[in-house]
């Protein structure tokens, strides 16, 4: 299955894309049958910020407490954001997340593999810490400019990224290929298979 923007959910910079599209001429040379198709997603972004949130806490919240000056206001955001969790959004949550994981599974009986963008955006100016327009949708926390990897880890699923050539700045852009749950050898054979058809590995972007 092959998801350009994983099914209209995640803004794409039209250099990724560009280069993403590519690639599925890259997987019917290999004998593959590429469908434009994408898991069930709704309630991932949930999930996600939920179960971040709640673990940042968990994690961070005493250093919060004896040093706030020295997290960025992004980190201290998202520390606050669990400590106004409740025990019912984290049940809802993690029922969500079961429910996903279901729809995952019966999505893979029909699929050897998912081909996503890694990046919704090719590397950007090392001063901004976020992108915050991404193809005129704007990217209103540090999470949202990374939906297309995050969406993926709530499935559960091995995912492994590759390579998949360069912008027409010279900007590198990758492909993740997902698998079903504890599949991993076939992700992995997929994913060599598409590097030595590509040899995008061994190339080096031109940089001034």
């Amino acid at each position: 299955a092959f998801a350009p923007d994983l099914g209209g959910r995640v803004a794409v910079d039209r250099d990724v894309r560009d280069v993403f599209e590519r690639q599925a001429k890259v997987f019917e040379d290999l004998g593959c049958v590429v469908v434009e198709d994408c898991p069930d997603l709704d309630g991932a972004e949930d999930v996600f910020r939920t179960l971040r949130a709640q673990e940042f806490n968990q994690g961070l919240g005493a250093l919060l407490d004896s040093d706030r000056a020295s997290l960025k206001d992004s980190l201290v955001w998202n520390i606050e954001e669990g400590r106004r969790l409740t025990g019912a959004d984290l049940a809802r949550a993690t029922a969500e997340h079961a429910r996903i994981h279901l729809a995952v599974v019966g999505f893979f009986e029909r699929y050897d593999v998912l081909v996503a963008p890694v990046s919704q955006v090719t590397p950007f100016d090392v001063e901004a810490e976020y992108p915050t327009v991404i193809d005129g949708q704007s990217q209103h926390t540090y999470l949202d400019w990374m939906r297309s990897a995050y969406f993926i880890s709530v499935l559960g699923a091995p995912a492994l990224s590759v390579p998949a050539g360069f912008s027409a700045a010279g900007l590198p852009v990758g492909v993740q290929i997902v698998g079903p749950p504890r599949a991993e050898r076939t992700v992995l054979e997929v994913g060599a298979a598409y590097e030595a058809a590509t040899g995008h590995g061994r190339r080096r972007p031109s940089l001034p």
